[in-house]
């Protein structure tokens, strides 16, 4: 089953977008909100996830989070678009592993948004995104720009992708130190993007992940307000550690009383059991051999 959202109207963007579910090992939620100074949400999320037991999987599931931009409308409707169009070639395309499929997914989004930056009002619109499935004990993340992932493991919170802006570049040169490039005013500044091109590169990282962690994508309207070591915090001190909603919600919450000028949005998927999550291709080969 496909986690879909219904299109608010134009006024709104793409409105308040919330999920959430429990799964046999994951537990997980998204919330996107336009925040306190805006109107319309450019921001958008979604969710691919199998309500079948999990044994009898064929893939595992895909969280999706975008940021979008490119002027009045279009940055809601790249950000939509490509989160669909992930998911859509996700559930629609022959399994396979999960680092490859990832990658065709988003590379499924930017075909999607760049078709779609043709009709008037939409050209030179875009999107960032960041994308993560689960097979194994591990997490494989995939993402274009500079919407984020992290991963939280006991009290330490880390970033799990590198930005793609001018002020990523700069941090990774030693040019910049973390803190400065948190007060740069080029920090926005992207340089690559879902949509622009007929093609893009998706960077992809693979983490192992144990009962109990966590993995947190967002948009910049919530990591430029909400530190890594907050989120650890968040997580630390809920009542409900294996909540994603609860989870979502304090740090959503938090990126909101803080009166960012930005949307927030994130998803937040949590492991709930020691087991592996079943590895399709995996199972596939293992059968075939077999007969």
């Amino acid at each position: 089953m496909s986690t879909t959202n219904d299109r608010p109207t134009s006024d709104e963007g793409n409105g308040t977008l919330r999920a959430d579910a429990v799964l046999s090992k994951l537990s997980y939620a998204f919330r996107s909100e336009p925040g306190p100074v805006r109107d319309s949400n450019e921001d958008y999320a979604g969710a691919f996830v199998l309500t079948t037991p999990d044994d009898s999987w064929d893939r595992g599931p895909l969280f999706v989070v975008a940021d979008g931009m490119g002027g009045h409308a279009a940055g809601e409707v790249a950000s939509s678009v490509a989160v669909q169009a992930a998911l859509d070639h996700w559930s629609q395309g022959t399994p396979g592993p999960p680092p490859q499929a990832l990658r065709a997914a988003l590379r499924a989004a930017n075909v999607a948004v760049y078709d779609a930056a043709v009709e008037p009002g939409r050209r030179g619109m875009g999107t960032t995104i960041v994308g993560a499935t689960f097979a194994g004990h591990e997490a494989i993340v995939g993402h274009v720009g500079d919407s984020r992932a992290y991963l939280v493991h006991g009290d330490d919170c880390v970033q799990l992708t590198g930005d793609h802006s001018r002020v990523g570049e700069m941090v990774r040169m030693r040019l910049l130190s973390p803190e400065e490039a948190a007060q740069h005013p080029a920090r926005s500044q992207l340089t690559r993007s879902v949509g622009v091109d007929p093609g893009v590169q998706v960077d992809l990282t693979r983490q192992p992940v144990e009962a109990g962690d966590a993995i947190v994508l967002c948009t910049d309207g919530l990591w430029d307000l909400v530190a890594r070591a907050e989120m650890a915090d968040a997580f630390a001190t809920t009542d409900h550690p294996t909540s994603a909603a609860a989870l979502t919600d304090t740090i959503v919450d938090l990126a909101i009383k803080r009166g960012g000028s930005d949307n927030v949005t994130a998803a937040v998927i949590v492991v709930t059991s020691a087991l592996p999550i079943p590895a399709a291709a995996g199972r596939r080969l293992f059968r075939r051999g077999r007969s």
